[in-house]
C-alpha cells in the first residue's frame, strides 16, 4: 500500500512515526528517509538508536531551502534520498519505508513527480511506503491506498510561539 499525509496542519510527520511505532511493535522493519532534514537534534532520531529495527536516514542540510532558488546541495541530497528509497524498494529490506517531506521536496522542485510516480511503479506488494509533507502533487492521488490531509484549524505559532525541543523536533 501508498499512504500519504499531507496539509498545511501539524502532524504528518508525527502520524508517519505512529505508524512506524505499530508497525515495529508486531516486528515490522522501518526505515524512515528525510528528505530536506539534516544535522538537527529532531527527537525521533534519539528514539530510534533505541529500537533494532527502525532506522532514520537524513538527506538534508539543517538549513531551509529556498524554494524559490534552491541550492545545488539540496537538489543532490535530494535526489540520493530518492535513489536510497529506490534501492530499499527493490532490496527486501524493510516492511515500510517512509518518505518525509518527499512532497515538499517535489514541490521545491528538487526531485521530479515523475521519479516518484515510478518508484511507486517498482515497489513490491509487501512494501508499505509512507510519504509525507504538504503539497502533495495531484498525480500521486491514483497510486495512493491512503491520504489523509492535515487542516490546519489553530496553531500556536501563529501567536509568535517557538519551535519546541520533543514537539516540533
Amino acid at each position: 500500500m501508498i499512504h500519504i499525509y499531507t496539509g498545511n496542519g501539524k502532524g504528518k510527520t508525527t502520524a508517519a512515526l505512529g505508524q512506524a511505532m505499530r508497525a515495529i511493535g508486531h516486528g515490522l522493519k522501518v526505515l524512515m528517509i528525510q528528505f530536506m532534514k539534516g544535522e538537527v537534534n529532531y527527537g525521533e532520531l534519539e528514539a530510534a538508536k533505541q529500537l533494532s529495527n527502525f532506522t532514520i536516514e537524513q538527506f538534508g542540510r539543517p538549513d531551509f531551502v529556498n524554494p524559490e532558488n534552491p541550492d545545488e546541495t539540496d537538489i543532490r541530497l535530494a535526489k540520493a534520498a530518492l535513489a536510497r528509497a529506490t534501492g530499499a524498494v527493490n532490496g527486501h529490506q524493510y516492511d515500510i519505508i517512509i518518505l518525509d517531506e518527499i512532497n515538499v521536496a517535489v514541490n521545491f522542485g528538487l526531485i521530479e513527480t515523475k521519479d516518484v510516480i515510478s518508484l511507486f511503479k517498482q515497489k513490491p506488494e509487501d512494501v508499505v511506503l509512507i510519504l509525507t509533507g504538504r503539497y502533495m502533487p495531484e498525480e500521486f492521488a491514483p497510486f495512493a491506498d491512503l491520504i489523509t490531509e492535515c487542516r490546519e484549524v489553530k496553531h500556536y505559532f501563529n501567536k509568535g510561539a517557538k519551535a519546541r525541543e520533543g514537539f516540533e523536533y
